[in-house]
């Protein structure tokens, strides 16, 4: 599966999910483009501890993700983009009648408007290139919901019918367009949440992680960015080239209940 010569630019990369796909696909070969809003020293620098471990190019370009004019800056900055990663996004939690209306606009501009502005952007150059990858990083809450997750489910859930309808605007094109939709992930967000939670209910680590956290994920496993990294590079090989318009659930069974 190899992907040396193409060029993969990944929202929301700088830890994480993105991250760790971002790896992945470093590892395959491909050239990428980390993103984040924040421009420190250390996002700079996990672009060179990429480019030196796997032999790829890889730079870091700061962008906003809540600014349409910024996702199209993005990959205009990135000169190319044959495998787009639309993974930034935010969460908050809270009754819909207590939902603040700041937070509704962030996470939908965040988890779903970025996605639309990064593919009007990076098309045309697909579209010139003769190929393309577009993976949007949806969530098991893009075909299920939860309650007190409004804005996180509608985005989602709007990720996935994005998807759908770039996928079958570019169906006799050699581009295709799919949904990866993670369960619960282990991240170091994810990670950080585990003693707090510990406190909260007043259980052990394991009980927090089985009857909590993993409640609705019937593995009782965490999803990894390694998995996840691994799922993007099979659909970017030609071994994907007809699955498009579709989503991969990487749920350890969560939505086959």
């Amino acid at each position: 599966m190899s992907l040396t010569g193409k060029t993969a630019v990944v929202t929301g990369s700088n830890s994480g999910i993105g991250l760790g796909i971002t790896w992945e696909l470093a590892r395959a070969g491909a050239d990428v483009v980390l993103n984040s809003f924040t421009d420190r020293d250390e996002d700079h620098a996990l672009a060179e501890q990429i480019a030196d471990a796997t032999g790829v190019s890889a730079r870091y370009v700061k962008a906003d993700m809540s600014k349409g004019a910024d996702c199209r800056a993005l990959i205009g900055a990135a000169g190319r983009c044959d495998i787009l990663i639309n993974n930034a996004g935010i969460q908050h939690v809270a009754p819909i009648e207590e939902f603040p209306a700041e937070k509704w606009d962030a996470i939908i501009a965040i988890n779903l408007n970025s996605a639309f502005h990064t593919t009007a952007a990076a098309l045309p150059m697909m579209r010139a290139a003769g190929w393309g990858r577009i993976i949007n990083i949806a969530s098991a809450h893009g075909l299920t919901a939860s309650p007190f997750k409004a804005a996180y489910v509608a985005a989602k859930h709007g990720i996935v019918g994005l998807t759908k309808t770039i996928a079958l605007e570019c169906a006799r094109e050699p581009i295709t367009a799919n949904a990866i939709c993670p369960g619960y992930v282990l991240t170091p967000l994810v990670e950080a949440q585990i003693p707090d939670t510990m406190e909260k209910y007043d259980m052990a680590r394991d009980e927090v992680i089985d009857q909590v956290m993993l409640e609705r994920q019937p593995s009782k496993e965490f999803v990894t960015v390694e998995q996840l990294g691994g799922t993007a590079v099979f659909l970017c090989s030609d071994a994907a080239a007809q699955i498009t318009g579709t989503t991969i659930s990487v749920d350890g069974g969560w939505t086959a209940l």
